[in-house]
């Protein structure tokens, strides 16, 4: 992943939108925003959301910093505009602006900091997990995205992703690397809904 430090790019097929794609592949925040927006909306449109607000807040990238200090009426609006960023544009333009204002508090605005310096994949998941909208799975599915796909891969981090870490697996957005793998990520979560629907019904 780009960012001014020079590192890397990594080549993402999540959005499905080469522009979108891009700017994910290089942009640490825009890969952890995608993440957050990535419930209850397909997958695609989740992660096209941070090059849509990026074009939205008139730039080819995204700004903690801007995005902690925007006036929250306004910012709203950025997610409400037709067509909405999500599903729940309200609630997740708030959820945004909480995250990238804990970004500014405790890493100055650097998403990267997150995990540039974790030693081992327990210490980043505990990392992750204290980011506002990350809940333990969020945080494993995202740690599984940041070392299969972007390089980050400090001691244990397989383990402490859980199942998402497992090679060759089609469990989550981190597993996706087109079009193919994308249709096995969705049917995977499919009959994984289903069995849980089954179980429940079994329950009652």
């Amino acid at each position: 992943m780009t960012q001014s430090n020079g590192s890397t790019a990594h080549t993402l097929q999540i959005a499905q939108q080469p522009e979108a794609d891009e700017l994910l592949g290089r942009s640490p925040l825009a890969a952890m925003i995608g993440m957050l927006l990535d419930q209850q909306v397909p997958m695609e449109w989740a992660f096209s959301g941070p090059f849509t607000l990026a074009q939205r807040m008139g730039s080819d990238d995204l700004d903690a910093h801007e995005i902690a200090a925007y006036d929250p009426e306004a910012f709203t609006q950025l997610f409400t505009a037709k067509p909405a960023l999500h599903r729940y544009p309200g609630s997740m333009a708030k959820r945004v602006q909480q995250l990238c204002q804990f970004l500014v508090a405790e890493y100055d605005g650097d998403a990267d900091a997150v995990w540039s310096d974790a030693g081992t994949g327990a210490e980043l998941l505990k990392r992750l997990k204290a980011l506002p909208g990350f809940g333990t799975q969020k945080a494993q599915i995202f740690l599984a995205l940041l070392g299969k796909q972007l390089g980050v891969r400090p001691t244990g981090w397989r383990a402490a992703a859980g199942p998402y870490g497992e090679a060759g697996s089609h469990r989550s957005v981190a597993d996706i690397t087109g079009p193919d793998s994308l249709a096995r990520v969705r049917a995977y979560k499919q009959e994984a809904k289903a069995a849980a629907k089954a179980a429940a019904a079994k329950k009652s």
